[in-house]
């Protein structure tokens, strides 16, 4: 599992929010509803609260005088995503004292009684009974709904059932889950508790549900999982990563953009390595569940990659993809952690070519065998994400000044903001661009960490801003 996600152990990605709310409960269209879903944490939460979003509408048109409903979906990475989940859900009773109030996701299934004993909380839902319709159906009516906590064994569950999600609150981008839970047990790492087993999602469902979001709108889908380089093993024919990517891209020909959530270092299977190498259409950005740069850090932590492995992972890719970028996570002050330790996970950033670095201070999570382990003290945590984070923000700096000057695809997600294909946020200085279009673009700066830039136009010649046409040869 990972520090964070995507996320995407290897998956639980925080993505750029941190634990922070992606979902207000304010914004957006779904103000306007009286069922509504905040989620908290890795991409795969994002998938499942649309599903839910789907059931509590099915669930609202059964009942439609049922109460208002916030549902919270959580977050057990980390202690701070963990309170972040209970200031949330005291906000939203604050702010709304009549509205019903679920807590459900990984903190909810982890350690339900911390809920059920929250005045602010009505229903607390487990991570396998949040994706079924007759939870919310169950629910609908306030006064039949009277079972305070459903929550069950999830290391008993042994099926991933594919939910259709026609589309997302975003819809440029779209997280399909082709995986769920997590047969390792990485010492520091509480979500397997909260996931259940590893299983997989068939090969043809997947891309029926891409087929399916493709069909509204979506230009860019990305596969999560908790841990997606373990895809595969469970099914029929033992299908890896690489073959369910192949068909994806296969069989979904109007699928512009395609991404994955996180890898596992030493994972990557022959057929992923043939995509990355041939098809443009799959993104040159790997996000790497790397959490450390020193080899005996990372085997107190039960991961299977060494630092040289990481190192030749990123190696390869560049020779066959040379636009190829890296986002990784990082914890810092693991238990055990000396200065040279340390030092060593710092300089994975440069040794890896990182440039999207989400650094995490290494959290105590009960239960796990990291937390009986001698502990770095909090200020010394503190200090070392800090220096992980400045060399962070130096390579991404490094980055951002290598790409002025360069034409870009950019896929607009609101307004004037969209993302290029790796994964920089970029703003069109010259007018706003309704969402999901790709736009050709030219990097003019960058401010505060977002590449300016200014339309281009692809012509015969490739790119050329329109002011400034390329010079033609007369060959007549």
């Amino acid at each position: 599992m990972t520090a964070g996600d995507g996320v995407p152990g290897n998956e639980v990605t925080m993505e750029a929010t941190g634990a922070a709310v992606n979902a207000d409960p304010d914004a957006g269209p779904a103000s306007a509803d009286r069922r509504r879903v905040i989620t908290l944490g890795c991409r795969l939460n994002t998938y499942e609260s649309e599903v839910i979003r789907g059931h509590l509408a099915a669930a609202e048109a059964e009942c439609p005088d049922g109460p208002e409903t916030v549902v919270v979906n959580t977050c057990a990475v980390t202690a701070e995503a963990e309170r972040q989940a209970r200031q949330t859900i005291r906000r939203i009773k604050r702010d709304r004292p009549e509205c019903r109030v679920v807590v459900t996701g990984c903190s909810a299934q982890i350690d339900p009684d911390r809920y059920t004993a929250m005045a602010e909380v009505d229903h607390v839902v487990g991570n396998a009974e949040k994706l079924r319709p007759e939870t919310w159906s169950g629910m609908a009516d306030a006064a039949t709904a009277t079972q305070r906590a459903l929550v069950n064994d999830i290391g008993s569950v042994r099926d991933t059932a594919q939910h259709l999600v026609d589309g997302f609150t975003d819809r440029t981008r779209g997280f399909v889950q082709v995986q769920q839970g997590c047969d390792h047990r990485c010492t520091f790492c509480i979500i397997p508790y909260g996931r259940g087993p590893s299983r997989s999602v068939p090969v043809a469902e997947v891309v029926r549900q891409i087929q399916a979001l493709v069909g509204n709108g979506t230009r860019e889908v990305v596969l999560s999982g908790v841990d997606i380089t373990s895809y595969g093993g469970d099914l029929p024919g033992k299908p890896v990563l690489g073959h369910l990517v192949q068909a994806v891209l296969r069989h979904v020909p109007d699928l512009p953009r395609l991404r994955l959530s996180s890898l596992d270092c030493i994972e990557v299977d022959e057929a992923l390595w043939d995509v990355i190498a041939n098809d443009h259409r799959f993104m040159p950005h790997l996000h790497l569940s790397l959490q450390s740069g020193d080899p005996m850090i990372l085997k107190r932590m039960k991961r299977r990659h060494t630092p040289d492995e990481a190192v030749a992972l990123t190696e390869r890719a560049r020779r066959i993809r040379p636009d190829i970028v890296f986002g990784a996570d990082l914890i810092a002050g693991f238990p055990t952690e000396t200065g040279e330790m340390a030092a060593n996970t710092l300089a994975a950033i440069d040794a890896c070519g990182l440039t999207w670095v989400h650094v995490f201070p290494y959290s105590e999570r009960p239960g796990t065998p990291a937390a009986r382990m001698p502990q770095i003290p909090g200020n010394v945590r503190k200090a070392r994400a800090a220096a992980l984070r400045q060399a962070a923000a130096a390579a991404q700096q490094r980055f951002l000044d290598s790409r002025v000057g360069c034409h870009e695809m950019l896929l607009i997600e609101n307004s004037g903001l969209g993302r290029t294909e790796q994964f920089a946020t970029a703003r069109l200085v010259d007018g706003p661009a309704p969402a999901g279009s790709l736009i050709a673009a030219v990097v003019i700066g960058h401010d505060d960490g977002v590449l300016q830039t200014r339309r281009a136009v692809c012509g015969p010649h490739g790119f050329f801003s329109p002011a400034t046409p390329p010079e033609t040869t007369d060959v007549s």
